[in-house]
């Protein structure tokens, strides 16, 4: 048999001292199991004696023990484990095995069950071989249950529902219930509520509550001491001896020899006997046969025993009773022919027809102790007991019916029943009665809905079922209807409030917002619901306060920002419904609420009412609040007020903040350990919220806040260390130089602290120390420095994302106080560190450092180090990051000129990762290109720029477009950098492989292109021939179709260098044809274009073209020639001048358009026409105008409306008021007040613009007996 290499011979190991042999036993690792025992020995006697050895043995053993590293057989390789450890021969020596063949696989796994367990991580206590690697346990099982059928569609409706994406914290709002109204003290009734509970009943219930919460805990208290102390069985047998009944007391009695004479009743004794509450875990009858005679004499004899009591009879077979006179339930009798019993079952095959037939309910009906003796072997099996409370299911199961020819039941296809499933969905009506046809309807909405499937005749219905059924319909018409149908129904909800009343319509909104299946734009229209009807109801809303309270509290807490901005917009809009003594006195229960989700969400509330009614008149509450002594969670609560008022309001505590800080201040000496917690992040955040203002108000919490920080540990130092960080800053310098001396010595030893949370307010703290103005450079050199960088520049910090980016935060912080060389000289040696997050943490702080500081301070050897760890950290990644880039960029940049002996290696690594076969990596290196582009030409480097300029040239045929649209914006920096004329290679070769790809539909590619040609054809249009332009403005039509703006701005400006390259009217053509197309965004586009052309090669040369457009009798040219005219006249200002009596026939023809769209177009190009023409004497053709335009003063369309007062503004400018006044006066005292309307608004516009210049334009109004109105004009001027 051919063994292990590493057996040893016991010649071998006698012949070699001692050292030797301990030194090869442990060396050789793994010996065989059929000699490992025997090496062992050999080993112990050569080395010493067997009495020796064994004390030695138990030593160790003891003190293995005693140190806490004993192992139990539990915790060794268990049998499945596979293969034998390493170090097998020191775990004999050295740990006390209960058997030398502990660890060894005893038998051969079958059908892979160990490899599976192994994967799954189920063997715990197994341990694992050094060399074993293996995925991470998320990616094991990513398929784990692929072979599952999942349902897509279904998946993802469950993905959209609000409580899919919520924390378990956050679904703890399903455990609350709406709870009974409450009474409206102010009202003096309960508003027909009867159920309405009043304040007193409310306090009463939360203190039984806490009664029974502090009950839980005391008899938990219990049973976990006793589970300490071993005695836990005896409470659990106490606890359920005492549920046992009378019955089952008497069988005990005559079991166990108890001769108790049972109780007698005496005649005239009116008291019927005390009945014990049944438990069906109780066995009715003995099995014993030797017993059962005497239990049955006994329980005969037993007066008190109710012997006609229903006995339970779940677990009993069912035998039906020929001519019984009792109606008795036959849910559990087994459906049989006839009248067999199942006592005359002789074969198991005869009991199947009997439980399987065509009754498929009779499968799911449990099976007597007979049926399953005969069905299975008596021996082998072991009879459970079921247990303490538990019920079965008495509800009956869905059936699912399906037979086949013998009458048998068969399993139900798979496909089958998915395919039932879905056609249920698609039969769920989305045409409701009354309703009309919705969007979807789903099936949880049938609970809230169903009643209106009901065909019943609405004229026999009451007043209140037909209010119920109208509020139904809108609020189904408004969750799930189209736009149009759902604007209207919540118009008829808000205006028909007052009508409803509040009762009938919370009472169908609240239960639908409580649904769990919910979606986002579902809650966000039936909270819409909410807040407009709480304006119109007012204070009928006050007992449904808290069962609101309850349903929107949930939103202050969602992860969503929108749905918090909506939650207190709603609490909001309910305080200044409700009033604040309302709102106290409904909420006030729920501050010592014995769930903390419940104190959480009604302090959060609470800010919101405070915010709302203001600070001032919920702040004598707030002091009882804080100061309560009932229960520490009432003070709890009432900080995390305040705490919550601080960060909703924000700088808006100032005028308040004395009497708040007042508030919570004894809070921070407080006997409870969370009271105390809770108000030190109150200060902090009353801190944060008025810095840098207020420190006058904190002077009552210094000195409570410095001795808390030297007495707590763990949560509680942080919440201080927290407060006095925010503090700090506050103070004046020499203050804040002496605090934080006395602080850092605290900080300094926590930086060393393991607790995550615990090291992120440290970080924030000392980063907020070193930018108060009193620390010094030297302070924080010599007290800070070192251990900040000893205990957080380390690797696991970069592995770390909570903490990764304070710790650059803070170093950044440090670096403005004691300058860039000194930081970057202590984190320049990590670019090179092995551990890739750390460098890429070194280049993020070194990059921020520097573009904040400068590279001014860097000496010429950091210098060096600098340049070589950037190089060596871009080099080395293995992941692209664009931290990476933006740090290599910004020293580069920073160095400027210093970087010119360098340049030539960093050139080398760009075209070196030109050539790598990864894209990214192409990608970043051109990335780069564009960043030192401007430094290579301050170094006078053009020779390099121009080598990198053929190599990007060459790279022009790359496949992929994000290192395509990278290569395009390199070669437009070189371009921009190097010139026309110095490019290498030339423009009129570049320019022809860029007309290919202008038909690239990547965004980056287009735009960088776009820019690349642009700047050719301002800067180098004469190295391109005309035709070739003319290729590119026809691939540039296409660009007006882009998504994005940019790139439909960059094309059109290269339209206009186009223009001016090669002349205007080729261009002009291409354009003009370009307006028949059906796109409205490419026609805007090309009359931005056009109007560029025309401002770049002089409007003279467009004019014409656009009037001998506007003769084509087609709708989308004429309206694109006159929003051309717009923006020429609106880009070329006064040069208008010359061009205004021209075009004016053309502006007559579209103000007399019938089409609304034509009028409305010329008026803006009037608007930017009578502006560019102020003052230039063109007041004629102005007023000319005016008279156009006026008529349409009275259209319906707000478009056409604004654009007719646009236009009126204009020539109102340019004519001046008083010209205006004759037209306004003749309508401002019209009887019609549409008329009135109309012109009162354009009296208010010109008012606002120009009222100094209306003075002298006034009416002259006769004087009569009691007002004198004569003014003299001399008037005006003085």
């Amino acid at each position: 048999m051919n063994h292990s290499p590493y057996i040893i011979s016991v010649s071998v190991l006698q012949s070699i001292d001692k050292a030797s042999v301990s030194r090869l036993i442990f060396r050789s690792g793994v010996v065989t199991g059929f000699c490992s025992s025997r090496i062992a020995d050999e080993a112990a006697n050569c080395l010493m004696s067997q009495a020796d050895f064994e004390a030695v043995r138990s030593a160790q053993a003891e003190r293995n023990q005693a140190a806490g590293r004993f192992k139990h057989e539990s915790s060794q390789r268990p049998e499945s484990g596979k293969g034998i450890s390493f170090n097998s021969v020191s775990d004999e020596l050295y740990e006390n095995y209960e058997s030398k063949y502990d660890g060894y696989a005893r038998e051969l796994p079958q059908d892979g069950d160990e490899e599976e367990q192994e994967i799954d991580g189920q063997d715990t206590g197994s341990r694992r071989l050094v060399g074993n690697y293996t995925a991470p346990k998320h990616l094991l099982n990513e398929f784990a249950n692929d072979d599952q059928d999942t349902d897509i569609i279904q998946d993802k409706n469950t993905l959209k529902q609000i409580s899919a994406r919520e924390s378990d914290y956050q679904k703890r709002r399903f455990d609350r219930a709406l709870s009974p109204g409450r009474k409206d003290a102010f009202a003096g009734e309960t508003n027909g509520t009867s159920e309405a509970q009043s304040y007193k009943d409310v306090m009463r219930q939360r203190e039984q509550e806490r009664d029974d919460q502090r009950l839980r805990e005391e008899v938990e208290q219990r049973r976990l001491t006793a589970k300490l102390n071993g005695t836990e069985d005896d409470i659990d047998h106490a606890t359920h001896k005492a549920a046992l009944t009378e019955k089952d007391q008497a069988i005990s009695q005559v079991v166990h020899g108890d001769l108790t004479p049972p109780r007698v009743v005496v005649d005239g004794d009116k008291t019927p006997p005390r009945t014990r509450k049944r438990r069906w875990d109780v066995a009715t009858k003995t099995e014993e046969p030797d017993i059962s005679s005497e239990v049955n004499t006994a329980l005969k004899l037993d007066p008190s025993v109710d012997q006609t009591t229903k006995r339970s009879r779940w677990d009993e077979t069912p035998v039906p009773v020929n001519g019984a006179s009792t109606k008795r339930s036959r849910w559990d009798q087994t459906p049989a022919p006839g009248s067999v019993s199942a006592k005359q079952v002789t074969a198991p095959a005869a009991v199947i027809p009997t439980s399987f037939g065509t009754d498929v309910a009779g499968r799911n009906l449990p099976l007597s102790d007979e049926e399953l003796d005969e069905l299975l072997p008596k021996t082998g099996y072991k009879i459970l007991i079921p247990p303490p409370g538990f019920e079965p299911i008495r509800a009956p199961a869905k059936r699912v019916q399906v037979e086949d020819a013998d009458g048998g039941f068969v399993m139900p296809d798979l496909e089958q029943a998915q395919a039932q499933a879905k056609a249920i969905n698609d039969q769920l009506p989305t045409d409701i009665p009354g309703v009309g046809d919705l969007q979807f309807f789903k099936q949880e909405d049938m609970k809230y809905f169903g009643k209106l499937m009901d065909t019943t005749d609405e004229n026999q219905m009451s007043v209140d079922e037909l209010k119920e059924r109208k509020i139904m319909r809108l609020i189904l018409k408004v969750k799930n209807g189209a736009p149009p149908m759902r604007k209207s129904a919540l118009r008829q909800l808000t205006d028909k409030a007052r009508e409803f009343g509040a009762d009938p319509l919370f009472k169908q909104i609240l239960p639908v917002l409580m649904e769990r299946t919910l979606e986002d734009q579902e809650r966000h229209l039936l909270v819409k619901i909410i807040d407009r009807i709480l304006y119109k109801l007012d204070d009928l809303v006050r007992p449904w306060v808290h069962r609101i309270l309850v349903v929107i509290e949930p939103l202050l807490i969602d992860e969503d920002f929108y749905a918090r901005v909506e939650g207190r917009e709603i609490i909001s809009n309910l305080s200044k419904a409700a009033g604040l003594a309302h709102m106290i006195s409904t909420m006030r229960p729920d501050i010592d609420h014995v769930d903390e989700y419940v104190r959480n969400t009604t302090a959060r509330a609470f800010s919101v009412v405070a915010s709302a009614l203001g600070i001032p008149a919920i702040l004598p509450f707030l002091k009882a609040v804080c100061k309560s002594k009932k229960s520490w969670q009432a003070r709890h609560t009432g900080v995390k007020i305040i705490q919550q008022i601080a960060i909703l309001m924000g700088c808006a505590v100032l005028p308040h903040l004395k009497n708040l800080v007042e508030c919570i201040a004894p809070g921070l000496e407080d006997e409870q350990q969370k009271v105390r917690t809770i108000t030190a992040l109150a200060v902090a955040a009353l801190a944060e919220a008025a810095a840098p203002y207020g420190i006058e108000s904190f002077d009552t919490v210094l000195k409570p806040i410095w001795t808390g920080i030297r007495k707590h540990r763990g949560k509680g130092l942080a919440a201080f260390l927290k407060a006095a960080g925010y503090i700090i800053p506050l103070m004046d310098p020499e203050w804040a130089d002496h605090f934080t001396n006395g602080l850092m010595t605290v900080l300094t030893r926590e930086f060393s602290s393991p607790d995550e949370e615990m090291k992120k307010i440290v970080l924030k703290v000392v980063s907020q120390c070193a930018a108060t103005e009193g620390v010094t450079q030297a302070f924080l050199r010599a007290k800070v420095m070192p251990d900040f960088f000893k205990n957080f520049w380390v690797r696991r910090m970069a592995l770390d994302r909570r903490n990764y980016r304070q710790v650059v935060e803070t170093t950044v912080e440090l670096a403005q106080k004691v300058g860039v060389h000194e930081i970057v000289d202590r984190i320049v040696d990590n670019l090179k560190d092995e551990s890739e997050p750390y460098r890429k943490m070194a280049v993020e702080t070194i990059e921020k450092v520097i573009a904040i500081g400068g590279a001014s301070e860097i000496t010429d050897r950091l210098e060096e180090r600098l340049i070589d760890g950037i190089l060596y950290a871009f080099q080395e990644q293995s992941i692209e990051d664009p931290i990476m880039l933006n740090g290599f960029g910004t020293v580069v940049n920073s160095l400027g000129i210093r970087c010119k002996p360098y340049l030539p290696q960093i050139v080398s690594t760009i075209l070196w990762r030109l050539n790598n076969k990864s894209a990214k990596v192409r990608q970043q290196s051109a990335d780069l290109i564009s960043r030192i582009a401007i430094v290579m030409k301050t170094c006078g480097e053009e020779q390099l720029m121009g080598k990198l300029g053929v190599v990007l040239y060459e790279y022009l045929g790359e496949e992929y477009p994000e290192v395509l649209g990278s290569i395009l914006g390199a070669l437009k920096s070189i371009v921009n950098v190097v010139g026309m004329t110095s490019m290498t290679p030339p423009i009129k070769d570049l320019l022809p492989r860029l007309t290919p790809i202008l038909r690239n539909r990547h965004e980056k590619v287009q735009e960088n292109t776009i820019d690349l040609v642009g700047r050719i054809a301002d800067r180098g249009s004469e190295f391109v021939s005309a035709r070739e332009w003319m290729r590119i403005c026809f691939e540039l039509l296409d660009m007006l179709k882009a998504h994005k703006k940019g790139i439909r701005r960059a094309a059109v400006n290269t339209f206009g260098y186009i223009a001016k390259a090669i002349g205007p009217s080729d261009v002009l053509a291409t354009l003009l044809n370009n307006l028949r197309v059906q796109e409205r965004q490419n026609r805007v586009c090309t009359t931005v274009a056009i109007a560029i052309v025309a401002e770049t090669c002089a409007p003279f040369t467009v004019v014409p073209a656009l009037m001998a457009e506007y003769r084509v009798p087609e709708l989308n040219v004429r309206t694109g020639v006159l929003k051309s005219l717009s923006f020429m006249f609106e880009y070329i200002g006064e040069m208008g001048r010359d061009y205004v009596y021209a075009i004016s026939p053309l502006l007559e023809d579209a103000l007399t358009d019938r089409d609304q769209v034509h009028r409305q177009t010329s008026a803006t190009v009037i608007k930017h026409l009578s502006l560019g023409v102020v003052g230039l004497g063109c007041e004629d053709l102005m007023v000319h105008l005016l008279n156009l335009i006026w008529p349409n003063i009275f259209e319906t369309s707000p478009h056409v409306i604004n654009a007719m007062t646009d236009a009126i503004s204009g020539i109102r400018t340019a004519v001046g008021p008083g010209v205006l006044m004759n037209y306004l006066l003749n309508g401002l005292f019209h009887p019609a007040r549409k008329v009135r309307t109309v012109y009162t608004k354009l009296y208010n516009d010109m008012y606002v613009q120009q009222a100094a210049s209306m003075v002298p334009y006034y009416p002259l109004i006769e004087s009569d007996d009691r007002n004198t109105w004569y003014k003299h004009s001399a008037m005006v001027w003085i």
